[in-house]
């Protein structure tokens, strides 16, 4: 029987529910890498998944408490779009992606983990990655630390 090394689940798995948004940030960018914010537009950001689908998992929030899309004002709406683009090119740039799922779980039926502050899904995927593992073993296989592939994506946001 082969094993599959997947220690950061078990933090996942053992952590308290966290008490406050994971998506509402203040001004001080000195806890971004801890938190993985990989980049900071002018009215929204995009973090990492801590618990990826895949490999590169993003998402693009607004920095405001919103749950609704009809409380979006335009400069969110396009910062969220802007940012949604510039992660596509991102994952492309740096883990070769060669498609991605985009969406929105509004609500919690929706599958919204967080249901009350908006959030954008980008995951990108590749050809084959629908392996066997999720579906026989309820396991995804994410073959890069979270930390290596952070720290690819901020260099890579750097130069967009």
């Amino acid at each position: 029987m082969e094993q599959l090394w997947a220690p950061w689940r078990l933090e996942y798995i053992q952590s308290p529910e966290s008490a406050g948004c994971i998506f509402c940030l203040d001004e001080s960018t000195a806890d971004d890498q801890a938190r993985l914010i990989v980049a900071r537009g002018k009215h929204s950001f995009v973090i990492m998944n801590r618990y990826p689908y895949s490999n590169g998992h993003l998402m693009v929030s607004p920095y405001r408490h919103l749950a609704d899309f009809s409380e979006l004002d335009e400069g969110e709406i396009l910062d969220l779009h802007r940012l949604t683009v510039v992660c596509q090119k991102a994952l492309r740039d740096v883990c070769a992606a060669q498609g991605f799922n985009v969406g929105w779980n509004l609500g919690q039926v929706a599958g919204a983990g967080v249901a009350d502050h908006l959030h954008v899904h980008i995951v990108p995927r590749w050809a084959g990655d629908c392996n066997f593992m999720p579906v026989l073993a309820d396991t995804r296989v994410i073959p890069q630390h979270i930390e290596r592939t952070y720290t690819l994506l901020v260099k890579a946001f750097s130069t967009y």
